[in-house]
């Protein structure tokens, strides 16, 4: 299955500091153990954590200024990151969703970098970041539609769904990794100074733990347009 991930020109001029990496997954299942292999994230979590808020991230400092050059308020709108960070401080545990999305919460966690999965079937040919024309469809885990604002960057398919608000605020129900799902596309940004670095080393690491929980797995890196 060949799918695209890009971005519209307006948010490659509004955000040149913007760094990404995708990995495409194949062949998972909803069965798979994470524990061991994600133990060491939260790990890493943990002793963060423990010397300052998450606040205090330059990786969730780096999407705060961002989430206020688009016009919102970071604390009322916060990356997905931080959101994982502040319940993780606050109930020393994540709610178990699914192996895939518990795993690279873990590694958001140590991260500080906000990681979208994306049901591979669920978001057509691929993903564009974009603008909103504010005619797009948004599917919350509600089952609730909303249509974004105009002008609100989203993760839009070729069909007019949006995938994601806000940027990396919040997803969608539609295309979020169910127990059915087998493959799914993984997508992980930032914007702090050590950026490109710190992508590289969190995509080697979860390649290496994917291929830990699911040895029959089929992981491949996307080129970004």
């Amino acid at each position: 299955m060949s799918i695209f991930f890009r971005y519209a020109a307006p948010i490659r001029s509004a955000f040149p500091e913007l760094s990404t990496r995708t990995l495409h997954v194949q062949h998972i299942d909803a069965t798979a153990d994470i524990f061991s292999v994600s133990q060491r994230f939260t790990t890493i979590a943990s002793e963060r954590l423990s010397q300052s808020n998450e606040g205090n991230f330059i990786e969730i400092q780096a999407w705060r200024r961002t989430f206020s050059k688009m016009g919102l308020k970071p604390t009322q709108y916060r990356c997905a990151s931080e959101s994982l960070l502040r319940r993780f401080r606050k109930e020393g545990m994540l709610p178990s969703l699914h192996p895939l999305v518990d795993l690279c919460n873990t590694a958001s966690l140590a991260y500080g970098i906000p990681i979208a999965v994306f049901d591979s079937e669920q978001i057509g040919n691929g993903l564009e970041v974009r603008p909103a024309t504010g005619r797009e469809t948004y599917e919350a885990f509600s089952g609730k539609l909303e249509n974004p604002e105009a002008g609100e960057i989203i993760f839009a398919d070729q069909h007019g769904r949006a995938h994601a608000r806000r940027w990396s605020n919040r997803q969608s129900g539609y295309s979020a990794v169910q127990k059915a799902t087998t493959s799914a596309l993984i997508v992980a940004e930032a914007l702090h100074e050590t950026a490109a670095d710190d992508l590289s080393c969190l995509a080697t690491e979860l390649s290496l733990a994917l291929h830990a929980v699911w040895p029959r797995c089929e992981v491949s890196s996307l080129s970004i347009e």
